[in-house]
């Protein structure tokens, strides 16, 4: 069986104190609506203004999305050119080191994330350096995004 619980009697001055209060909050409402009604009055062209761009502003973007927004359909998936891939000789482990690459990770972080160690992952920078005759990284990178190896 539910407990009862004892009923709240609330002092004489809280009704006043509610009826105040909820006559204070309405008075600052009016002077709140009367200010926002003279700033209005005295900074029409600024209104007006704002109003017009933001009008334009909508227009532009929904003239854009319309426009090129469905131009071309979607992009197409990228394949890493599998062609330029099997004539250098790229197997799929260094092709995931040179993804890395391209992401901009240290050989640590490429270690961390593929789960080799990273004398395994100098290993696959440096034959991918001569399958894409690069000195550095940012050589190799190049000459991949020219073949289309990565994006």
């Amino acid at each position: 069986m539910l407990a009862r619980l004892p009923r709240l009697r609330l002092p004489a001055w809280w009704k006043s104190a509610l009826l105040y209060g909820a006559l204070l909050a309405a008075g600052t409402g009016v002077l709140a609506w009367l200010d926002y009604q003279r700033l209005v009055r005295s900074h029409v062209a600024e209104v007006y203004d704002f109003l017009l761009a933001g009008g334009f502003l909508a227009l532009g973007l929904w003239l854009g999305a319309r426009l090129w927004g469905r131009r071309g359909g979607p992009a197409p998936a990228f394949d890493g050119n599998p062609r330029a891939q099997a004539a250098l000789g790229i197997s799929p482990r260094e092709m995931a080191v040179l993804a890395e690459l391209a992401a901009g990770h240290s050989n640590k972080e490429i270690a961390a994330r593929l789960h080799v160690s990273p004398n395994t992952v100098k290993t696959h920078v440096a034959r991918l350096f001569e399958k894409l005759g690069a000195r550095r990284r940012t050589d190799a990178l190049r000459r991949a995004r020219e073949l289309g190896l990565v994006p």
